[in-house]
């Protein structure tokens, strides 16, 4: 009998593909050969990012299947891109499995997939492989996302998705954060008017894949949601990964890093960085970025900041006048950087940041304190756990033109930084989740039990 084999495969986005990654390589630790499917597109940012870094005992195996758009397309178009996935991986899918199949002496025994992949399970499950969900976020985001039905009985939206009292706040149970029904996860996905609706009729077939995978796995731990575990008995935690500072050489990243700015944290005294990060998706128009240059020029503190290349609307990014000059040895800019490594340095002070998942993961595990800027999707949840729930951080309020200005930035950081609460409360928590993924601590159960059944 030859080894387990698990196909992995991830919905085509940065904060998808890095807890899979994560998860992939602990699983091949433990001795199961897995098959990791990108789509062409990532596969290649995966591997210009990382080189030919994939040794898990041999067990991690990078492969890809086409996503269906055509060169030069854009990937952040998330509608236009799932749409074109529904359309060619199913059976693109099929394909694959039986080319592995015939190729390898050990056959696929699993097939692992992001519940937002739920294509893929149909095919696994018409092939009769076993089938495991994976959720990459907060559990509660789960949890809102299978009660679209009830929302729509309850007359808080309509069978398209749209929110029928705009105003009206939506809150599973007492024990949840309130949801302001704009920041529903399909209205936010991208600016084409198509896409809410067809986000929307996507959503709702998470419901069939919860109910039919054999295991559905969370990147969350009880500490973090235990009353929301309840609103979605078949999940369990096991997570948060990027607590578990396993990681090997390649997490799943889409730009190379620049390990520069880690020497530069070096020399700057011990909790006085901010860390200023936006994921992958976010754009700014110039005039959000350009007063967010003087807010952090104001501060005058030193700061780390991320810049992608497309992080702003048009080909360049306008600096302020004289503002690289101004601000000289006070910052660092950088266009991707080794973002666990950064949290756990000493120098940092807080994290100015999107709350993508895998971000307030990595801000939690090193015990930081957030200022919250979401963008999109499900990072307005991710923003009420930070500051109402978890209290660790901070909301930034944009003025009447939806701009939060530079006095705003000032104002927050100095109210952070300057409340110890706040770091005491974050390194609570951080001691939280590294005993959740530690030896028998809750995560680490889930992920033991689940080893054995692939094993079995």
């Amino acid at each position: 009998m030859g080894k387990p084999h698990v196909v992995v495969i991830p919905y085509p986005a940065q904060g998808h593909v890095i807890p899979l990654m994560e998860l992939s390589q602990n699983l091949a630790k433990q001795g199961i050969k897995i098959s990791f499917v990108n789509t062409v597109f990532n596969h290649k940012r995966v591997l210009d990012a990382f080189g030919e870094k994939v040794d898990e005992n041999g067990l991690l195996h990078l492969l890809s299947v086409p996503d269906g758009l055509e060169d030069g397309e854009d990937r952040n178009q998330l509608g236009k891109l799932t749409e074109s996935l529904c359309q060619v991986m199913p059976t693109q899918l099929n394909e694959l499995i039986h080319k592995v199949n015939g190729s390898d002496d050990d056959k696929i025994s699993c097939v692992l997939a992001d519940i937002s992949m739920g294509l893929a399970l149909d095919v696994a499950a018409e092939l009769g492989i076993p089938t495991v969900g994976f959720w990459p976020t907060a559990v509660l985001q789960l949890a809102v996302l299978l009660r679209v039905p009830k929302l729509i009985d309850d007359g808080l939206i309509d069978e398209n998705g749209t929110p029928l009292m705009k105003h009206k706040m939506i809150q599973l149970s007492p024990m949840t954060p309130s949801i302001h029904p704009m920041n529903l996860v399909w209205l936010n996905i991208d600016d084409s008017p198509s896409t809410p609706k067809f986000m929307f009729d996507f959503q709702l077939r998470k419901y069939k894949v919860v109910e039919t995978t054999d295991w559905v796995l969370c990147n969350s731990s009880l500490e973090l949601e235990l009353q929301r575990f309840n609103l979605v008995p078949k999940a369990l935690p096991i997570g948060p990964f990027l607590a578990t500072n396993r990681l090997g050489n390649l997490s799943g990243n889409f730009w190379p890093e620049d390990p520069t700015c880690l020497q530069w944290l070096d020399q700057q005294s011990p909790g006085s960085v901010i860390y200023v990060a936006f994921g992958s998706f976010t754009v700014f128009d110039q005039i959000q970025f350009q007063e967010l240059a003087l807010g952090l020029e104001i501060t005058e503190r030193p700061f780390l900041w991320v810049v992608r290349e497309d992080i702003t609307k048009g080909k360049h990014h306008n600096y302020p006048k004289g503002f690289n000059e101004r601000v000289g040895n006070q910052c660092r800019i950088v266009s991707w950087a080794p973002q666990a490594a950064v949290l756990g340095h000493s120098s940092i002070a807080c994290f100015i940041s999107h709350c993508g998942w895998n971000s307030t993961m990595e801000g939690v595990s090193n015990g930081v304190p957030f200022l919250c800027w979401p963008y999109f999707a499900d990072q307005f949840l991710n923003e009420s756990y930070i500051s109402d729930i978890w209290k660790l951080g901070l909301k930034l309020q944009k003025d009447e033109g939806g701009i939060i200005r530079k006095e705003e930035i000032k104002s927050k950081v100095e109210q952070l930084v300057g409340d110890e609460n706040f770091k005491t409360r974050a390194i609570e928590l951080k001691q939280m989740v590294t005993k959740s993924v530690g030896d028998g601590g809750s995560s680490d159960k889930v992920f033991k039990n689940f080893v054995q059944w692939l094993k079995l």
